[in-house]
């Protein structure tokens, strides 16, 4: 009997030491991966400008939509944005209200409100609000850099 149970035993703990990291605690890793990439991401904006900051995060094949025209590749984006240094009357803000991760980890996207503030020809403070979506994507070296937004 003592040794029906030893076996048995030994084979609950050689069954369950083969069961993979436990599948929603990943999924909350990478979850929280992404919010903490968006966080830094806006921390970017602030403090060195909208440009610089969505330029960094781009993917090298990044597609980035604005007035309905899209910029493929982060060299179009760089483009597009050279123009455009770091304003003080210019402010971007968002906050992911939801976030969702593959179950390979290597893709994610967020979405939420985002509010632009700047300052118009005539001198006037004004402010957009609306929608952002952000499609991440994990580079071979471990980085998640946008993919669409």
């Amino acid at each position: 009997m003592k040794k029906l149970k030893f076996t048995s035993l030994l084979l609950i703990i050689a069954l369950t030491s083969c069961f993979p990291i436990d599948e929603k605690q990943k999924v909350l890793d990478l979850k929280q991966e992404i919010l903490n990439v968006e966080a830094e991401f806006a921390v970017m904006v602030n403090e060195v400008g909208i440009a610089k900051a969505f330029i960094h995060y781009a993917a090298d094949d990044a597609v980035l939509m604005r007035n309905n025209n899209l910029f493929l590749g982060r060299d179009a984006i760089s483009n597009m944005y050279t123009s455009k240094e770091k304003d003080p009357n210019v402010s971007l803000t968002w906050t992911p209200d939801f976030v969702d991760v593959s179950r390979s980890g290597d893709m994610a996207y967020t979405y939420g409100e985002y509010r632009y503030t700047y300052l118009d020809a005539n001198g006037n403070m004004q402010s957009e609000t609306g929608i952002f979506h952000t499609v991440w994507k994990r580079q071979d070296n471990g980085d998640w850099k946008y993919v669409w937004d």
